[in-house]
């Protein structure tokens, strides 16, 4: 018999409601020993599935807590197999005691991610399903928590069943069929175009999850801090009127109506003898490679020199807009002559007005994802 498990499925802090979940084939009786009905009447083994009820879960002649039990057995469960949750109240030393109270009772502690791990074996979810389980918990947009939660639903699943299907079908044919090789060729050249398309999107997926891994560039004093902390919504890089402020990097997540950026401002990029700046501007251009977005802060009111151009290389072969920023300023340099310079979309931007950025957002939308996210 496959031992039955038991974790706290809540985060362990101090909260209303914990949930202490058991799984497996003991399940039902390992809640038989622990809980006990308001009247004492009710066997708890021969209630309905998929129903909840009220009581207290007892250690020998202890009560431990005050309960709503949760019974659903198998098939139909998360894992596939008998399942209970307790709901418990939330405290941390409250839980801890519930599930000591389980484990003394017949079950054993589950491994992280055993639970999951239980509903693949079973046939409850496929790999792509069990990863969205994940991706759902640390969701850090609408977006991402769209795009995790229509793969659980199997959306993944779906279009994989479906390729393999028609390549199944027509591998059929290779028996009966040897003379005919070219329609075969041509199914599977279809079929290797949506694969393509599905890895394709996978990348898609990792930034949604993960956050575009941005990268603020810029020479010293041209708004990087500044737009990072408009984006940002804090004061949160120190903002001054002296040259090399920013030394070292500062990371922040933010969302961009339901865009995820991982945004890192760097140090600005100069000539320079101060050894900790040289660090940090040696930091900055390692950033940059590592970067799947350079937003290259441009001061429109300052003329392009040789750092502009030492930036402008590090802009080559990766996906990169200009902020052309301080547009409440009379401007020296031109949007044009910079998009014919790099190549590259130039967004006029003013941080002190507080401008520019929807068209930002637009722009990060087209980039990665050709306007819309599906």
């Amino acid at each position: 018999m496959e031992t039955t498990i038991a974790a706290i499925s809540t985060a362990m802090s101090a909260s209303g409601i914990g949930i202490v979940r058991i799984s497996g084939e003991d399940a039902m009786n390992v809640i038989s020993r622990i809980y006990r009905s308001k009247n004492g009447k009710k066997n708890i083994k021969e209630v309905k599935t998929h129903t909840i009820h009220y009581g207290y879960i007892c250690d020998g002649e202890e009560t431990v807590d005050e309960v709503l039990v949760m019974v659903m057995r198998g098939p139909k469960t998360y894992t596939g197999e008998d399942t209970v949750e307790i709901d418990c109240h939330g405290g941390v030393f409250a839980m801890k005691r519930v599930l000591e109270t389980v484990l003394k009772n017949g079950a054993q502690v589950a491994e992280p991610g055993e639970f999951t791990k239980r509903a693949f074996l079973n046939g409850r979810l496929d790999l792509s399903q069990a990863e969205a389980v994940m991706d759902v918990i640390q969701a850090k947009s609408d977006i991402a928590l769209k795009s995790s939660v229509e793969q659980l639903k199997g959306s993944v699943l779906r279009v994989i069943r479906e390729i393999r299907a028609k390549l199944l079908h027509h591998i059929a044919y290779i028996e009966t069929a040897l003379d005919d090789p070219e329609e075969l060729m041509e199914v599977v050249k279809e079929e290797a175009e949506e694969v393509k398309k599905l890895l394709k999107s996978a990348d898609d997926g990792k930034m949604i999850q993960e956050g575009i891994r941005t990268v603020i560039l810029g020479k010293p004093n041209a708004g990087k801090s500044s737009l990072l902390n408009f984006l940002v919504g804090e004061d949160r890089a120190i903002v001054t009127e002296i040259a090399g402020t920013t030394r070292d990097t500062l990371e922040e997540y933010i969302s961009l109506h339901g865009i995820s950026l991982r945004i890192i401002d760097t140090a600005g990029i100069r000539e320079t003898e101060d050894i900790v700046e040289k660090i940090g501007v040696e930091k900055a251009r390692q950033m940059a490679e590592k970067a799947d977005l350079i937003l290259y802060v441009v001061d429109s009111s300052k003329p392009l020199d040789k750092n502009d151009e030492e930036i402008m290389e590090l802009l080559h072969g990766r996906k990169s807009i200009i902020i052309y920023n301080k547009t409440d300023l009379t401007p020296v340099v031109s949007p044009q002559h910079l998009e014919e310079k790099t190549g590259k979309q130039v967004i006029p931007v003013s941080v002190v007005e507080g401008s520019g950025i929807e068209n930002l957002e637009t722009a990060i939308k087209e980039m990665f994802f050709r306007g819309e996210i599906s």
